[in-house]
């Protein structure tokens, strides 16, 4: 099993398009898949078909100890596709948690029971917009980070943020945790700009960059709303055939990782430093 969390401090890049897409399309091919929104706007959990309203526990209740992770999990509409939901109580979670001891470790103890069955293929951990505590325990419960990325000057600033935030993970948290890619999205290779950051990226990251290019699509903005996956909302469009795409460039990379036993180990340590030892600004 594989633990990805998908993360980029910049809002706006399509990093919840690509944790459900993404996911979805594993699914489809037979990859038993889980997300965990942890995401307060919970998006990630109405993109994948989860109607709001018969949540009853979400990963709030997780993180604060007063549920069990696999206890939350609940099927989508896609068949090998689950969702550990989100809430918008999860908002209040990083306040409620501020004087907890070893608050960075919430997420990947509650993941033990699921690494120890090996119940799935992959788990995609969809992430706030921002570098704090809910993404700093996404990081600490992963094995790699894959970020979207959108071909525009600020990104590469916001790039070379993250980057440095997850060298302090490492360093700090968990040190087997290792980039496992960028994607780029909303790709207009129209503008001269796109091309310029896509150049400078690939120097910068080399072989992590992924060859598969999302563009842009009106029918991959519209899908949400339909509380849909692309490939359920329309698989004929530009976008259902980029995540496709990037679905089967993800498989090839990672074809000696699915089920995988996982040491926990490289979860929880013992002796882990607390989450203010690990400056995320």
């Amino acid at each position: 099993m594989k633990i990805v969390s998908v993360a980029n401090q910049k809002g706006g890049v399509s990093k919840t398009t690509t944790t459900v897409n993404l996911a979805a399309y594993l699914a489809s091919f037979g990859k038993k898949t889980l997300i965990i929104d942890l995401d307060p706007q919970a998006n990630a959990t109405s993109g994948s078909g989860i109607d709001k309203n018969i949540i009853k526990n979400s990963i709030y209740e997780v993180l604060l100890g007063k549920e069990l992770l696999e206890n939350i999990i609940l099927p989508t509409p896609t068949p090998n596709l689950f969702v550990a939901p989100s809430t918008l109580s999860l908002v209040g979670a990083e306040v409620e948690l501020v004087s907890a001891e070893r608050r960075e470790l919430r997420l990947a103890k509650s993941l033990i029971k699921i690494i120890s069955t090996n119940e799935y293929d992959f788990v995609f951990i969809d992430t706030p917009p921002s570098l704090g505590l809910l993404t700093l325990n996404a990081l600490t419960a992963s094995h790699s980070v894959l970020i979207p990325m959108q071909c525009e000057y600020f990104a590469l600033e916001g790039l070379a943020q993250l980057y440095k935030t997850i060298q302090l993970v490492k360093q700090n948290t968990n040190p087997q945790l290792y980039i496992e890619g960028l994607v780029f999205t909303m790709v207009d290779m129209r503008s001269n700009l796109t091309v310029q950051v896509i150049e400078e990226v690939r120097k910068f990251l080399q072989e992590k960059v992924y060859d598969s290019i999302v563009p842009r699509n009106i029918r991959l903005a519209e899908a949400p709303g339909f509380g849909k996956p692309i490939l359920q909302y329309d698989k004929s469009s530009k976008g259902a055939e980029a995540y496709e795409k990037l679905a089967r460039e993800f498989l090839t990379r990672n074809e000696n990782e699915a089920r995988k036993a996982t040491p926990l180990s490289s979860l929880v340590r013992t002796g882990t430093p607390s989450a203010s030892e690990v400056t995320t600004s």
